[in-house]
């Protein structure tokens, strides 16, 4: 049986001019060799798998080479190219500095340092994955970096230039490798597969380069995986299906849901991925990526940002037109947020479906609404129309007479016809809410409690008498113009220490998410009433008074809420922390440590030892 290569060896790169995606370092490496011009150390930097450790070979073989080419790559048939083809060159080593990263290692290797090359002009050093030399070793390094002799250059190599001391840094020419673009990564498969005579697909080869996230090493083991898989025949439903990705039909069909306001489906649609494996994150990216490419195809300047073949980017152009660039920008916002958040969530799922919804508000048209997608403000998913046996009849009351009812209830009530009442008659208007006098004012940036809500139904439904009054007495107020609209005279609570205390921490819990430290600084403080109308806190530094400074205004209208009829004053008092310092001559040290041990006094006994 023929011994396998894998393709990331078979076709490894062994000239500039075949190293994929890094011109410009090749480039400047060839430019240096052909003038002569050779730094002593070079520093080859960048992420894994993009040909930071085959650019050092091969321009170690390149300086040796006794014949070059015309265009400046190795010849590959004199001593020294052929004894570094076939591996057994004495004037080039490689060393791993994870495995050999001691003292011993490195000075091991400034004694050969000083033996000239037997074939070649320079004695090359290739130090790969350097960062994992210890401090010690880098420090027994630095001479002979500095200062090496003319026969020797080193090649350092690294994919965490920032663990690296500056003092090596400064020695050395630095050349940062970037990623691999997904289009490059596919023309060299698409170059490898043909030379093995296998059938592909762009599509697969994109998928492969997309999962390679720019590593070309990651991308050949993808490739000779998939080869496997398919028995040399790539195709994109075979290469997602391996993967474990998710066809981009499911998000175009996901997008089509949300234009047309079907919630319904769009949530169907989430838990056929789930049913298949796939985790809510991978679905949440997904989509945020597929509003990406919606979005850079809706506008003809951003077409060279989308990566994909020319029937795809038809399509996604299609769909682009459907869509406006607010519902893009807001939906890309909501599946970030969601992506962020989804590991932290106990309930992940819920999180999602979530995002779905908030999704398909998008889609409405309420301009109104500045949130740009971030708060959960949703609007009715489902548009039934009920039958009037469906309807609860409610007769409304003064609103005097409910003072606690707010506006979102008042606007679920609703007011039956009369039985009796005939065909053509025009019913009077019943005004929803009532007058701003009469609504209990909010802190800014909250929304009434439950309680509230509730407890004002709770008193209109089982106060009697206000159910009362018909149609026909609001009908007579409202043609009359007689409306009430005098205030009602706001209940004095008054201010104990208990209910402050309570005020106080009911305001605490009600502070959103992205308010955390000052609500967890305010529910282990403790306000204390000084009189009627004013209270102190105490807090240990100038820097949390300074903040309580600011939120002090918007934290009295909070408690005033729980504490109505009361205009409360604050003060903020910083405890002066007293550190005691004292001075102790040695009798003294010695009887506190007595006092704390009393084997010290026997072991002064044992040993007949004296204070001095």
């Amino acid at each position: 049986m023929e011994n396998y290569i894998v393709s990331a060896r078979k076709y490894r790169p062994d000239t500039f001019e075949s190293v994929v995606a890094q011109k410009s370092l090749t480039t400047t490496l060839k430019n240096a060799i052909h003038s002569g011009k050779l730094a002593h150390a070079y520093l080859f930097c960048g992420p894994r798998g993009v040909g930071k450790t085959t650019c050092a070979r091969i321009f170690a073989k390149t300086i040796n080479c006794e014949h070059l080419t015309a265009d400046g790559e190795p010849c590959n048939e004199c001593e020294s190219c052929r004894s570094f083809n076939q591996q057994r060159s004495y004037s080039i080593y490689e060393l791993d500095a994870a495995s050999n990263n001691s003292v011993e290692d490195i000075r091991s290797l400034n004694e050969q340092v000083r033996i000239p090359p037997q074939v070649g002009r320079y004695k090359v050093y290739i130090i790969d994955e350097v960062h994992m030399l210890s401090q010690a070793a880098f420090n027994a390094f630095l001479k002979t970096l500095e200062e090496p002799p003319a026969h020797a250059i080193f090649i350092l190599a690294t994919t965490e230039k920032h663990k690296i001391i500056p003092t090596i840094l400064s020695r050395c020419q630095i050349y940062d490798f970037s990623r691999i673009e997904v289009a490059d990564i596919v023309s060299h498969l698409q170059n490898i597969a043909t030379k093995e005579g296998i059938n592909t697909e762009y599509e697969a080869l994109r998928i492969i380069a997309q999962k390679s996230d720019g590593c070309m090493r990651d991308a050949l083991s993808l490739f000779d995986q998939m080869v496997s898989f398919t028995q040399g025949d790539l195709t994109y439903i075979k290469v997602i299906e391996s993967l474990n990705v998710l066809d981009y039909e499911y998000y175009f069909r996901f997008t089509d849901y949300l234009l047309a306001g079907q919630t319904s489906q769009a949530l169907l649609l989430f838990n056929d991925v789930l049913n298949k494996g796939f985790e809510g994150s991978i679905f949440v990216e997904g989509a945020a990526s597929h509003f990406r490419d919606l979005l850079v195809n809706s506008d003809p300047v951003t077409l060279p940002l989308f990566e994909g073949s020319d029937e795809l980017r038809n399509r996604y152009a299609t769909q682009a037109q459907k869509c406006t660039a607010k519902f893009l920008f807001r939906a890309i916002k909501l599946c970030s947020d969601c992506s962020m958040n989804y590991r932290a969530s106990r309930n992940k799922r819920l999180l999602v479906e979530l995002t779905i919804i908030q999704l398909s508000q998008l889609v409405a048209g309420d301009d109104s609404d500045v949130s740009g997608g971030r708060s959960p403000k949703l609007k009715p998913l489902f548009n039934k129309s009920l039958s009037n046996d469906s309807v609860q009849t409610v007769k409304t009351a003064p609103a005097s007479n409910n003072p606690v009812i707010t506006s979102q209830v008042q606007q679920q009530l609703v007011v039956a016809p009369e039985q009796n009442a005939p065909a053509n008659t025009t019913k009077p208007t019943v005004p929803h809410g009532r007058p701003q006098s009469l609504r209990p004012t909010m802190p800014t940036g909250t929304s009434p409690s439950l309680g509230h809500m509730f407890g004002g139904v709770r008193s209109m439904l089982n106060t009697k008498q206000n159910t009362t009054t018909t149609l026909e007495t609001d009908k007579a107020q409202i043609e009359n113009g007689a409306t009430n609209t005098q205030p009602v005279a706001e209940h004095k609570v008054n201010v104990t220490n208990e209910n402050l205390v309570q005020a106080w921490t009911s305001f605490a819990l009600q502070l959103p998410d992205n308010e955390r430290a000052l609500s967890d600084r305010m529910k282990i403080m403790t306000p204390h009433l000084l009189d009627d109308d004013r209270f102190e806190i105490s807090v240990d530094n100038q820097l949390a008074a300074e903040m309580f400074e600011r939120e002090m205004p918007r934290i009295l209208r909070g408690i005033a809420t729980f504490l109505p009829g009361n205009a409360l004053k604050a003060s903020i008092k910083v405890n002066e922390i007293v550190v005691e310092r004292h001075v102790y001559d040695r009798k003294k040290q010695y009887e506190i440590l007595r006092e704390k041990n009393h084997l010290v006094e026997k072991l002064r006994q044992r040993l007949n030892l004296e204070l001095s």
